[in-house]
């Protein structure tokens, strides 16, 4: 008998195999693939006719934030590096929940292709309302001898500097009552010895969100974040070594890596302004009990 999805997220779920992909990483080929729609999250309106831009909304944690702001009627634009299949697949997951959606290409590092998403992004669907930042990359080194420039480089840009360029850019377009959900990680808090450079960004990110929260706080535009622990997306495939993959998410209390569709409803939630209307500035932990601080 086929298992029913809460037995996908348990004991029953296929543990992933040995694999390795090039940066940023492909979900179709991921093996299991990870659980991006979660069958028993029926919507309820919470934001209904909202406009979210989403980076990294091709595959991973935000993909399924894409689907379930779709599913509580919101119109997604989805910004991506190159994955183009993996696009493909998000905008058909979100259209068939009846909502719009749009693709855009390009490299979040870039200050101008955030200025130019932005404007596409207002063109298309006239206002902006909710703003996820969540693209990132990683490279796993063994020791700080090993980190090289150009890595150092890329992972400040994309995972730091490109949620300051494009949140710079949507600023202007956000009304009060607005968000912005920014994806930091447990690595804030407990950094692993080989991502160094990653766990920094995600610091980083940490404090960005609380001082933005301040700055936006009289505009009453909310900002806040979600902590992920491990969670099974193309971005480790595309990190780790093949041997390692086995056994990613193991170390939680839980014994196994996170699905991104666990951490949609932290974001759905942070979006709404029936339900976090009083909250700004706060982190969300989601990291199946995997201690902070060790």
């Amino acid at each position: 008998m086929k298992p029913r999805f809460k037995e996908l997220l348990g004991s029953k779920r296929p543990k992933p195999t040995p694999q390795s992909q090039s940066l940023p990483g492909l979900e179709t080929r991921m093996n299991p693939q990870p659980l991006s729609d979660d069958p028993r999250y029926k919507g309820s309106g919470k934001l209904q006719g909202k406009v979210a831009v989403i980076s990294g909304g091709d595959s991973g944690i935000g993909r399924a934030v894409a689907i379930a702001f779709a599913k509580e009627g919101a119109d997604v634009v989805a910004l991506y590096l190159k994955e183009r299949t993996d696009a493909e697949r998000t905008r058909k997951s979100v259209e068939s929940y009846g909502r719009r959606f749009l693709g855009l290409a390009g490299d979040i590092g870039d200050e101008a292709f955030c200025r130019k998403a932005i404007a596409q992004a207002r063109r298309q669907f006239g206002k902006i309302d909710i703003l996820v930042n969540n693209a990132a990359e990683q490279h796993t080194v063994d020791g700080l001898e090993k980190v090289t420039a150009r890595n150092l480089e890329r992972t400040f840009q994309t995972n730091y500097f490109g949620f300051v360029y494009l949140t710079k850019a949507a600023l202007r377009h956000l009304k009060r009552g607005a968000a912005i959900i920014n994806t930091t990680s447990i690595q804030a808090y407990n950094p692993s010895p080989t991502l160094s450079d990653y766990a920094a960004t995600k610091a980083a990110i940490l404090d960005f969100t609380r001082s933005l929260a301040k700055q936006l706080a009289p505009k009453g535009i909310r900002v806040n974040a979600v902590a992920p622990g491990p969670v099974w997306t193309p971005l480790i495939p595309a990190s780790f070594e093949a041997k390692e993959t086995p056994h990613f998410g193991r170390d939680t209390p839980m014994g196994r890596p996170g699905q991104p569709c666990e951490m949609a409803p932290a974001y759905v939630f942070l979006a709404s302004e029936i339900d976090s209307s009083y909250i700004t500035g706060q982190v969300i932990h989601i990291n199946g009990g995997k201690g902070m601080f060790s």
